[in-house]
């Protein structure tokens, strides 16, 4: 990536942080510092290891440019941007502080990107922190962390989940070095849409992640969680694209390129294999979190009804219409087939009548708009409700919310797409691939909704309480984000009755043969 565009300024913020002095920017009142190692390069004797910390340098370290994204998936030229890169610095982080006072105890709002668990780089413009850290009075704070194979392949000699250990790694920097940006390590909230969401999930999850968050803030989390036996039989298959076996001794001096061009192969002819590896291969889900004894023992739904991170205030939801900007990508939009419509019932509906529960829940619905419910539900809406419920079933609190304002952008077509949170809670409503959602010259209507979003996130950062009342079981009461935002009772309550009695597992490993593999 190229340094960062900001305006020049005559004062360079600088910090004294634990591996030496940085010296970052001034953008429009708020103090940046970017590109920061938080780990090691995970290449050569480290690749696929756990995160090690960074090592310290001598004088003043320049903080002005983003560092290197790590490895991307092919899909909207990510892989382009990584192969452009100058190093390996895979595992940076980056900083925008109101106030660069170590005494200035400001809430601190940690950023996980999304991206499928295949892609995603903090760098991005739609992550810019600025607005929301001047306006919110809050540090924010965003990283780069291992996804693909290099993050979450099970790979033999190596540990599972190396994407979530790495965001564990960046959270413990947050906390050994927070305070000389003017954060508070005790008021820290870790926030994140689509696999960004399900990794906030996981680290709720995971016992070495306790202690280094209070809040939580979880935005339309995939309900994809594997099987080691699941996850073992994709890497088994990615490694065969190359002649390989799935181990670190095989794969270790492989090119990451190759490796991720071998992730996308796999991912690419998943719909041939869904005897197999069931929902996952018809929607194209190559890697997610692995429900591992050592390192992510539980699902999150699991830990939460256990009574885990008790402590930590949970804020959560999702957007109506998830899978609607999906089915544009696929070509599909308004010409789904009663047969495609079919086929999400029967593979995506839970239990053994769940097709003829949707049927009989949506009696108006055409093949579109079931098609477009069910893999809204199945993948982000429900996982994102039950984690709520999970939540006050162990005697907790949490927040919820729903996006339902349309996204005015591309005519209006994609409804409260998934991503359109984005724009809204950053405030970056003309930077970056998610403002095409809003549209050329944001309205009124469009900063006043994020104003408010924006808002309502940095309040529960600071205090707790985002402005609405917590979820229960008979209410229900949700904040639905609109032009004229309202509390009610959650909307979706057709799609909560059909996946009311269903438990999120970890996803299993068929029996059957994949089609195409040699």
């Amino acid at each position: 990536m190229t340094a960062a565009e900001s305006t020049p300024s005559e004062s360079r913020p600088e910090v004294r942080a634990s591996a030496g002095t940085l010296r970052g920017s001034s953008e429009a009142g708020v103090a940046v510092f970017r590109g920061i190692p938080f780990a090691e390069p995970p290449v050569g004797a480290l690749r696929f290891a756990a995160p090690q910390p960074a090592a310290g340098w001598e004088g003043v370290r320049d903080a002005v440019s983003f560092g290197t994204p790590p490895p991307q998936a092919a899909v909207f030229g990510m892989d382009t941007l990584a192969r452009e890169a100058a190093n390996d610095d895979w595992l940076t982080i980056n900083v925008w502080s109101p106030e660069p006072d170590p005494g200035a105890g400001l809430p601190v709002m940690v950023w996980i990107h999304g991206g499928a668990y295949t892609l995603g780089i903090s760098s991005l413009p739609e992550y810019d922190g600025g607005r929301l850290a001047r306006d919110g009075g809050v540090v924010v704070v965003t990283f780069n962390y291992r996804v693909g194979v290099e993050g979450f392949a099970l790979i033999e000699g190596a540990p599972a989940n190396r994407g979530l250990l790495d965001q564990i790694a960046a959270l413990e920097w947050v906390r050994d070095n927070i305070r000389a940006f003017g954060g508070d390590p005790a008021r820290v909230t870790v926030f994140g849409e689509s696999a960004g969401g399900g990794s906030v999930a996981a680290l709720l999850a995971m016992p070495a992640a306790a202690g280094l968050f209070g809040r939580a803030i979880v935005q339309s989390m995939p309900g994809t969680f594997f099987s080691p036996e699941l996850a073992a039989d994709i890497a088994s298959s990615c490694a065969a694209e190359l002649g390989l076996r799935p181990t670190v001794a095989d794969l270790s001096t492989m090119d990451p390129e190759l490796l991720s061009a071998a992730g996308d192969e796999i991912g690419a002819k998943m719909g041939q294999w869904v005897d197999r590896w069931g929902p996952i291969a018809y929607r194209l889900i190559p890697f997610s979190p692995v429900i591992d004894a050592a390192t992510l023992p539980v699902t999150p739904w699991q830990a939460l009804a256990d009574g885990a991170a008790r402590d930590v205030d949970l804020l959560v939801g999702h957007t109506r219409d998830e899978q609607r900007l999906f089915t544009l990508l696929e070509g599909a939009l308004g010409q789904v087939t009663p047969e495609q419509a079919e086929t999400a019932l029967n593979l995506l509906a839970p239990g053994p009548d769940g097709a003829r529960r949707y049927r009989q829940g949506f009696p108006a619905a055409g093949p579109d708009e079931l098609h477009e419910v069910v893999n809204s539900d199945w993948l982000f809406r429900m996982p994102s409700l039950h984690l709520a419920e999970a939540r006050i079933a162990a005697g907790g609190r949490a927040h919820v919310y729903e996006l339902t304002w349309p996204a005015p952008g591309m005519g209006g077509i994609l409804g409260a797409c998934h991503g359109l949170d984005v724009p809204l809670v950053f405030g970056n409503l003309d930077r970056g691939q998610p403002a095409a959602l809003i549209g050329e010259g944001p309205t009124p209507e469009a900063e006043e909704l994020s104003a408010r979003m924006r808002a309502a996130w940095t309040a529960f950062a600071t205090h707790g309480d985002p402005g609405w009342a917590a979820y229960d079981t008979e209410q229900r009461l949700v904040q639905l984000f609109d032009t004229h935002p309202t509390v009610t009772a959650y909307p979706e309550d057709a799609s909560r009755l059909i996946w009311r009695d269903h438990t999120f597992a970890a996803l299993p490993l068929s029996s059957g043969i994949p089609l195409i593999m040699e």
